[in-house]
């Protein structure tokens, strides 16, 4: 079948955006992007500068695009590289793991400033106020603070991205993170889903906690942001 079709991830925005969210795509033919305030991620049906163009018609001030691609990307006049990075695209199914001294709650529209304050504080990603509608989200805890997050995100036809996989620095080393990488899987896996992930390539840690959990390097795709210059 098309939709569990591996190729798709090797340009997993444009694919999400071209199957199972494409309810969500803004753009045309050349190029597509989610709305801004869910993720600046983006792509185009090839490099060339009229595609280019096209995503360019569809920033405006300080917006940002992000792109997820096989190969490194050239980016033409008229932008500006804001992050030039690798990472490396896993796939698998995380082993069961279940918190030690802990409960897993399901997020939803109120706990977004919540979110925001978590991810600020940890970085794992790009994270807006609309992130969470992309997919069920998981959390954990702790006097009533968050301390713990891990959701969905690209869904490329059959296949789902884990993403914002992180923990407040008070309380890593208790495997909530394992945890809840192991929730989302299972939920993902019960709608006969494919789960995935990108991580940095320089995030050695997180990638040998995610071999640990059973999944496995795919392939290294090219992470690039950029913005119009003024």
């Amino acid at each position: 079948m098309l939709d569990s079709d591996e190729r798709l991830l090797d340009r997993p925005i444009w694919s999400a955006l071209t199957t199972s969210q494409k309810h969500l795509a803004e753009g045309g033919p050349r190029a597509l992007r989610y709305p801004v305030d869910m993720t600046p991620f983006a792509d185009m049906v090839d490099m060339s500068a009229t595609s280019f163009a096209a995503l360019g018609d569809l920033m405006s001030g300080s917006h940002v695009a992000a792109l997820f691609t096989p190969e490194p990307v050239e980016i033409p006049a008229g932008f500006k590289v804001v992050l030039a990075e690798t990472g490396e695209q896993m796939i698998g199914s995380p082993a069961d793991t279940s918190p030690r001294d802990a409960e897993i709650v399901k997020l939803g529209a109120a706990d977004v400033p919540a979110m925001m304050a978590l991810t600020e504080l940890t970085k794992p990603g790009p994270f807006a106020v609309r992130t969470h509608e992309l997919g069920t989200f998981l959390g954990i805890r702790a006097g009533g603070e968050l301390v713990a997050m891990t959701g969905e995100r690209m869904k490329p036809g059959k296949f789902v991205e884990m993403t914002a996989v992180c923990v407040h620095p008070d309380y890593r080393g208790r495997g909530y993170a394992q945890a809840l990488l192991s929730a989302v899987a299972r939920q993902i896996e019960a709608r006969g889903e494919i789960p995935f992930l990108h991580v940095f390539s320089s995030n050695t840690s997180a990638i040998a906690l995610y071999q640990r959990q059973g999944m496995h390097i795919r392939r290294r795709l090219h992470v690039t942001a950029f913005m119009k210059q003024e």
